[in-house]
């Protein structure tokens, strides 16, 4: 029986304790915007953008969301997140002013602007929460329409835990696939190509996912005429509608301020979505932003007079409250008292998120203050430090910005004096416990993040024949599949041909349509379907095409998945293993090599350039035991090339952030990767006839980058280095320079200029000589070497031109 068919009957008295609850809810929720307004002018929080006018269809919303689904929504929803018990007045408040302790802000622990919700998937220690048994919300981005695609894959999940076997012990995620992932959008974003691209996704799919799109005819102060054709979302898209011969969507209307028909329409979404398995549509109309869009601006100035008087009519509280009157469910004076009785809720709520933010500070700033007049007791700089120190403590509401400027300007006055040590001391201490508060969690902290991992050597039969590449990955992949019942991948052509490549081959004939899986031409959505699944437990290996396409999915690497754990400081993640091919192909669009442009949009991801496909075979070994998100990138012309099978498939494990030494040498360190490294070899074959002995380490991993600081070690040995990159010039290059030099102070131990060698700035030109002329050949190395070796020995190096 279904969660609708078994509802009980409840009593009239039941009913309106109910919906007047409803009201107080959505009553708190506008004093928090109009006082949370009032903060921000005044100063006490840097900005503001709230739910108010949007709190009667979110509490519809709520009613019909289960324990086990996700919301992926955006910064208006407020009022759902009160009306599911995640989060109250305090917390509300606390976001707003950007309070850095969990316990108060569980949203972000201060790192996003408030509006920007979470629930805790995971607990203190990384590990997941039982999710079926709590309402959850995956944590919000601002990117308008960036969080349609995690949508998708939060969906999605649904359907693989109903229909792939093996899952049904995972009832800590999924209880038989009954979950909805909702979706909120407001109607000016649907003019993104995100959500144009989830919505086409989502009714291919056939997932349980219901989107409501809040209309109040503005997009900030933009009309609708000018962002959505016939400006009406649901209108142009009823070639969505499902029918009897054909899937779609359910598409939904209904007006904002209606309660009745805004928890009827939502139970309907809600038995469509969960019982059936088919996308939903509301679009929520008649909508007001009594507040304009955010504390940065007016709404006065853009919208007329008549449309001011129909918001104050029509604001969805104003109505409610008449539908509670008209209906006897309560009198004027019952809803005034619960007006003012949440004025006084919220302005307490207020004030005790106040104090308990500039509480610590104030201790930090009074512990300041002590050592400051101490010090100066004894300082030649007497009377000055007496006078910082007097500024500070005058400062009513100070923060951490404040306390520690002062004591790193007093810190100068004292080089020379006895209370040096202790200021010093203190600025130390001070920074490494408030530091973590703002930069915790870029990775994992858990005892699953990549630094655990060891790694475990492939072995070989000995009279095994070497074998085309491709088959390595394929068998490892055979292997992973049957050991771990969750991972599942899908990309365009990974499916039914077995990639474009056929390092899936025979796979989705042998697991299935749903864990080996062919989609469309739209990288962003392949990786939203990652990252809500990966949000949800599942252990997804989501495949673009060619490392050029993955532009299409920076945006969302960048913004979301690279940023999860961090913004919500480590209470949720999503390990998505993204797999993809690159370097070295020939022409403009087929490259595969912006990887500065990569490693510099995505910190927060692990970016893995294996040489061979065995060292990736073996990053996907090591990857799906770890709880981090991480990008591979094959070799692309590495697929035909000949390696061994290795015996132990899925098993052995290549390390990560560890490189490689596969020459030893004498004279300069040669640090590459990838596809070039095969061009490196050659020119140090070349090199070693005219005497020149290179070192060869492969660096495997640009992110995280030589843990073990290998390359500067070999460099105190050669006292020599060059950087070889097939990115564009100061791209990869200049951040692996950065690394090996200042991070690892390669610098002492130089005795020539520290080089890169890399291609040329425009994209490579199509065809062998294209690449040639384009990217570094063998007779680039050997001349760069050997340019290098001239300066330093020209007697023996005689010059080359």
């Amino acid at each position: 029986m279904t969660e609708t068919q078994n509802k009980v009957e409840i009593t009239f008295e039941d009913f309106k304790t109910e919906v007047l609850n409803d009201y107080k809810i959505a009553t708190i929720s506008r004093e928090c915007s109009l006082l949370g307004r009032r903060e921000v002018l005044t100063g006490k929080a840097k900005f503001g953008i709230f739910g108010d006018g949007k709190e009667v269809p979110q509490l519809a919303l709520a009613k019909a969301f289960k324990n086990g689904d996700f919301r992926s929504g955006y910064y208006r929803d407020q009022t759902f997140m009160m009306a599911i018990g995640a989060m109250n007045i305090e917390q509300f408040f606390a976001g707003l002013y950007g309070h850095t302790d969990i316990n108060f802000d569980p949203m972000s622990a201060g790192r996003q602007m408030g509006g920007h919700f979470a629930t805790h998937s995971l607990d203190e220690n990384g590990n997941w929460n039982n999710l079926t048994q709590q309402k959850n919300s995956s944590a919000d981005i601002s990117p308008t329409a960036g969080q349609m695609p995690r949508l998708l894959g939060l969906a999605q999940a649904s359907k693989i835990f109903r229909n792939v076997k093996g899952l049904e012990d995972k009832t800590n995620f999924s209880i038989n696939g009954n979950e909805v992932a909702w979706g909120t959008i407001g109607n000016a974003s649907t003019s993104e190509g995100l959500f144009f691209e989830t919505i086409n996704a989502a009714g291919v799919l056939q997932v349980p996912m219901v989107m409501s799109v809040w209309d109040d005819e503005y997009g900030i102060s933009v009309h609708a005429r000018h962002q959505t054709t016939k400006e009406n979302i649901s209108e142009i898209l009823k070639g969505f509608q499902r029918d009897e011969d054909n899937n779609g969507y359910e598409i939904l209307t209904v007006k904002g301020w209606d309660y009745p028909g805004l928890v009827a329409t939502y139970e309907k979404a809600s038995a469509i979505a969960r019982e059936e398995h088919v996308p939903v549509l509301i679009h929520v109309q008649e909508l007001t932003q009594p507040q304009g869009h955010s504390t940065s601006g007016s709404h006065e100035r853009y919208k007329n007079a008549e449309r001011l008087a129909w918001e104050a009519q029509f604001d969805c509280l104003a109505q409610m409250r008449n539908w509670l009157v008209d209906n006897n469910l309560a009198t004027t004076e019952e809803l005034d008292e619960i007006d003012n009785q949440a004025k006084k809720d919220v302005l307490e709520g207020k004030k005790a998120a106040w104090t308990a933010f500039v509480t610590p500070m104030k201790e930090e700033q009074k512990e300041l203050v002590d050592i400051l007049n101490s010090i100066a007791f004894s300082s030649e700089n007497k009377i000055f430090i007496e006078k910082i120190a007097s500024d500070l403590a005058a400062i009513k509401e100070p923060i951490r910005k404040d306390i520690l400027t002062t004591a790193r300007k007093v810190l100068r006055m004292i080089l020379s004096e006895s209370g040096q040590p202790q200021l010093a001391s203190w600025i130390t201490n001070y920074i490494a416990k408030i530091q973590p508060k703002f930069s915790s969690h870029l990775f994992s902290e858990s005892d699953k993040n990549i630094l655990t991992s060891t790694e475990v050597a492939p072995t070989f039969d000995p009279s095994a024949e070497e074998v085309d590449a491709r088959l390595v990955l394929r068998d490892n992949f055979d292997a992973i599949f049957s050991k771990y019942p969750e991972t599942l991948i899908f990309g365009e052509d990974s499916g039914n041909i077995g990639d474009v490549n056929q390092g899936l081959e025979g796979m989705q004939e042998k697991y299935g349509e749903l864990r080996v899986a062919d989609v469309g031409i739209r990288e962003a959505t392949i990786l939203g379907q990652g990252i809500g699944m990966a949000m949800r437990g599942l252990r997804p290996i989501a495949e673009i095409q060619y490392l050029d396409y993955l532009l299409y999915a920076i945006q969302i690497m960048s913004d979301d998945l690279a940023t999860l754990q961090y913004r919500t400081a480590g209470r949720q993640k999503a390990p998505l293993i993204i797999r993809t091919r690159g370097h070295r192909l020939e022409g403009v669009w087929h490259s595969g090599s912006p990887m500065g442009m990569i490693i510099n949009a995505i910190r927060g991801i692990h970016v893995l350039v294996p040489r061979n496909m065995t060292k990736a075979g073996g990053f996907y070994n090591t990857l799906l035991e770890k709880d981090e998100p991480a990008l591979v990138v094959e070799c692309l012309n590495g697929y035909r090339l000949k390696e061994k099978m290795p015996t132990n498939l899925g098993e052995f494990k290549t390390p990560i952030g560890v490189v490689e030494t596969i020459k030893e040498g004498s004279d300069i360190t040669l640090v590459s990767y990838g596809s070039t490294l095969r061009l490196v070899e050659q020119a140090a074959k070349e090199l070693e006839t005219v005497g020149i002995s290179a070192e060869i380490i492969d660096i495997q991993s640009l992110l995280p980058f030589d843990i073990n600081h290998d390359i500067v070690k070999s460099i105190a040995k050669t006292n020599r280095l060059l950087v070889i990159d097939e990115d564009v010039p100061g791209g990869a290059s200049a951040y692996i320079l950065q690394e090996i030099v200042e991070v690892q102070n390669a610098f002492k131990h130089l005795d020539s200029a520290p080089q890169t060698l890399a291609s040329k700035p425009h994209r490579p030109a199509y065809g062998t000589d294209g690449d040639y002329f384009s990217k570094p050949s063998v007779e680039d190395i050997f001349e760069k070497v050997y340019a290098i070796m001239h300066e330093a020995n020209p007697s023996k190096f005689k010059s080359l031109y």
